[in-house]
């Protein structure tokens, strides 16, 4: 006889996220920026514990608890697949030359005249190249932060410009893990995700590079950095800059462009490179040999290892060292902790009810779809505020908000989209969570200063709201095709 379970209420709903709230601000608190290095997986854990607890006093089986956890971590596992393969790929396209070659011409795209404009279009180029938004700032940021001291121009716009083209930069880009994680959380593939969201993207980004072209037009850069100078020099010397490095980067474009499914697409990308490494870099292959005199064996070393391991490059200037070394499936691995912990948790929330029950409380108020995917977008920077994590801010609107899309005929990439909007963009201008916190360590300046300056992260999700409530390009699932160009819902 099948054991009866009862509804949960509101206060068992709230109970877990009060909790889960209170222990990821702890560990901001006592951890600061690495705080998703761990502490955010053992507070996702102990709050799903006290869900499974109240499950459990609901008339919840442990087994069919086990169960959900197992599937819901199993929804995640294209993703992981996808990020391990674009962890090799950042390993081998550092080690071929083509991130450093890109680096390089971005880095010669910097005009004394827009400024501002160039650092947003430099730090995108690069975040692009990398799909990593946290190294462009360690990087490239930080040697941008110290033109603007040496020009004398405002280091809290140069802030504002680094961070908005990082942040498109990485929205944009196949390497990112945000990137991969919304389409998986959201049910839909990597690239119909990404140009779905350049309907909003593109135009907020040309929006804020009109705007710090404005704010740039009065002044002059009379002089250029020493910073750049060694980032360039150091480039040249330990890889062999050239346009032809772009080829694997065309490559995977290319696959892209014919719909070749985001894992194989990859997974063929990241041997290309290691191939182009062997033809087109053997000096920087051989330092990173190690004394390794057999040619052959060298490059199966170092290539090898570069797909699971990445690469470490030694210059004696350590922001050229970070700029240059990672990448390989071992770096990846923290991403995937947080997933599954994240994934564990969500997926309790589920069995029990819990999650419905707060879906429920905020559905009172939604009445069209542009009304649903604005309420996404908003629940996505609430939970943004409220965990202090970007990648909680994607797992959970996503899980509460994926049925009722589906229920709509709404199509996987509207949910995709507004959680990127609500939760990627808008991490870094709260100064408690973690991207605010790692923005504030590395750049040098506070997030409730840089906050007015970072145009495209408060632009992009204003417009996927303002989007959505007019009913433009919403997309609907097959079997809703017809209603998408003759009955859209605004909000």
């Amino acid at each position: 006889m099948q054991q009866s379970t009862k509804l949960p209420s509101l206060s068992d709903a709230l109970i877990p996220i009060v909790i889960l709230c209170s222990l990821l601000a702890a560990g901001v608190m006592f951890f600061g920026d690495s705080s998703s290095s761990g502490p955010n997986q053992i507070a996702l854990l102990f709050s799903a514990g006290v869900a499974i607890i109240i499950g459990l006093n609901n008339g919840y089986q442990w087994h069919e608890l086990e169960g959900a956890i197992i599937k819901g971590i199993s929804l995640a596992l294209g993703a992981v697949l996808i990020l391990f393969a674009v962890g090799s790929l950042i390993g081998t396209w550092l080690l071929a030359g083509t991130v450093p070659s890109m680096i390089y011409y971005g880095i010669g795209l910097l005009e004394p005249s827009v400024f501002y404009a160039a650092c947003c279009v430099i730090c995108a180029i690069v975040a692009l190249s990398i799909g990593s938004s946290w190294t462009v700032a360690a990087t490239i940021g930080v040697a941008l932060i110290g033109v603007a001291k040496g020009l004398e121009l405002s280091e809290t716009i140069t802030a504002g410009a680094i961070i908005s083209g990082a942040y498109f930069g990485d929205k944009m880009s196949p390497l990112s893990d945000t990137t991969n994680l919304a389409p998986a959380v959201a049910g839909t593939d990597l690239f119909t995700h990404i140009r779905y969201m350049s309907i909003s993207a593109i135009p907020s980004f040309v929006i804020t590079l009109i705007i710090f072209v404005v704010i740039g037009l009065n002044q002059q850069v009379v002089q250029t950095s020493g910073n750049m100078d060694l980032i360039l020099n150091g480039l040249n010397d330990n890889f062999n800059i050239h346009w032809a490095m772009l080829a694997p980067l065309l490559v995977t474009l290319g696959l892209a462009i014919k719909k070749v499914p985001a894992f194989p697409a990859v997974c063929i990308g990241a041997l290309f490179g290691g191939v182009w490494a062997i033809l087109f870099q053997q000096g920087t292959i051989m330092i990173l040999a190690q004394g390794e005199t057999d040619v052959v064996t060298a490059n199966v070393i170092v290539v090898w290892t570069a797909l699971f391991n990445g690469i470490s490059v030694s210059t004696g200037n350590s922001s050229l060292d970070s700029l240059l070394s990672g990448g390989g499936m071992s770096s990846m691995l923290n991403t995937v902790w947080l997933i599954m912990t994240a994934m564990t948790f969500g997926a309790v929330m589920e069995k029990v009810g819990l999650l419905k029950k707060m879906v429920q409380s905020l559905l009172n108020a939604v009445r069209g779809t542009g009304s649903l995917i604005s309420t996404t977008i908003l629940t996505a920077f609430g939970t943004n505020i409220l965990t202090a994590d970007q990648y909680i801010s994607i797992v959970m609107p996503g899980r509460m908000f994926k049925e009722e899309f589906k229920q709509r005929g709404l199509a996987p990439e509207n949910l995709s989209r507004a959680l990127e909007d609500g939760g990627t963009i808008t991490s870094p201008l709260i100064p408690w969570n973690t991207c605010g916190a790692y923005m504030h360590s590395v750049l040098l300046v506070n997030p409730l200063d840089y906050f007015m300056y970072c145009f495209f992260n408060l632009i992009s999700p204003i417009l996927g709201i303002i989007i959505a409530s007019i009913g433009y390009k919403i997309r609907y699932l097959s079997k809703h095709a017809d209603v998408e160009s003759e009955a859209l819902k605004p909000g």
